[in-house]
């Protein structure tokens, strides 16, 4: 850089001009991989608070206080919807998130806790802290609700896809945004009082970029020695378009809920082969954390002999009879389910009427010695 200065001593006008400060916006970056996240998350955790909690021993249902904290009030300050919107968002984004119970039997989700691992015995977990309050003592692995992801592909994809999208999506935006810039040129006539006046000229450099930033239109005046020409905006060679920064974006948050189980239409919002993308989802990436939910409630809710007893907990979204009218007449008619078997399966109770609890069968799946009739040339 010593070149720069022997410049800069032997023409004292060029070195006046490099104490101006030049406007430059810089871009934001975009970060692709709290939006994928937050928008694959975000869908989960709503698919989930759609669902009830059931307790059920055998075919009835339990409705106690637990069956209150589970679907209506974890706790004085959460909505179930949003308590277990922000449980898939802890388990997902930290991998793991853990819930225990207040002296109040309030369901709490803790932000911070130490977790001591033994071989033989329980874990153990200390120093939680629950907002701004640390309980003073330790929880039992037994005693609370530890829900595990355990999705390393994921964690280790997130910890990659900023330092590989996000560079990309970030030059990609100030490609684009030079192509808008608005560019001008101020010209100076340099004089012997030019120094005296360099904070008068830096204030009118600032005075014509607010003009132009904050107002569609703007009134540049002519000063005595000054001239500003505008240049107006520019085309890149590039020829960079706003689709390609759209492409990028969906194109991490495809890899991101495919990671986490969810057909990337649905998250997108469209319409084709909805159907097909709501089974494969319900089968895979909800279904598995269902799943998992699903045994850690039963593990601590219940004891081996309750469970073995026919007392379990399920997690079910509750479906009209008026949006599968075909499959509810295909399982009864056959005689394969019961009218209340069909009510326990989408989520509905059982009725307490003994005829829906009767196996009914159409004509037509009668066999000859039942009645059924043969056509005659057979």
């Amino acid at each position: 850089m010593g070149w720069i200065s022997d410049l800069l001593r032997k023409n004292k006008e060029l070195a006046t001009t490099f104490d101006l400060d030049f406007i430059e916006e810089p871009a934001k970056r975009a970060y692709l991989k709290r939006m994928a996240l937050n928008t694959c998350i975000e869908y989960m955790g709503r698919s989930l608070a759609q669902c009830e909690f059931q307790r059920r021993d055998g075919p009835k249902q339990i409705k106690d206080m637990m069956h209150y904290k589970l679907n209506v009030r974890p706790n004085s300050d959460q909505a179930a919807a949003t308590f277990w919107k922000r449980v898939v968002y802890k388990l997902i984004y930290e991998n793991e998130c853990l819930v225990v119970l207040s002296d109040t039997d309030d369901l709490l989700i803790a932000d911070r806790y130490n977790r001591n691992e033994f071989a033989l015995y329980d874990d153990t977990f200390t120093n939680v802290v629950v907002k701004d309050y640390e309980f003073k003592r330790s929880f039992k692995m037994s005693d609370v609700f530890f829900f595990e992801y355990a999705n390393e592909k994921l964690s280790a994809y997130v910890n990659e896809l900023f330092s590989d999208y996000g560079e990309i999506f970030g030059r990609m935006m100030n490609a684009q945004m030079r192509n808008y810039q608005l560019r001008g040129i101020v010209n100076i006539k340099m004089g012997k009082n030019f120094n005296e006046n360099q904070d008068a000229l830096q204030a009118y450099i600032d005075k014509l970029y607010k003009a132009f930033s904050n107002s569609s239109v703007a009134i540049v005046p002519q000063l005595e020695g000054l001239e500003y020409e505008e240049l107006g905006a520019t085309k890149s060679t590039s020829n960079q378009s706003v689709n390609e920064l759209t492409n990028l974006k969906l194109a991490a948050l495809d890899d991101v809920a495919r990671i986490i189980g969810i057909p990337p239409a649905l998250v997108k919002g469209d319409q084709a082969e909805l159907k097909d993308n709501l089974l494969a989802f319900k089968d895979n990436g909800f279904g598995a954390l269902v799943k998992m939910m699903q045994d850690e409630l039963n593990a601590k809710l219940y004891e081996p002999h309750e469970i073995l007893a026919g007392k379990y907990t399920r997690i079910i979204r509750k479906i009209s009879p008026l949006d599968v009218p075909d499959a509810i007449d295909k399982a009864v008619s056959s005689g394969v389910f019961t009218r209340n078997d069909v009510r326990d399966e989408l989520g509905h109770e059982r009725s307490p009427d003994p005829r829906l609890d009767e196996y009914m069968i159409t004509k037509n799946y009668q066999t000859i010695s039942e009645g059924g009739e043969m056509d005659e040339n057979n």
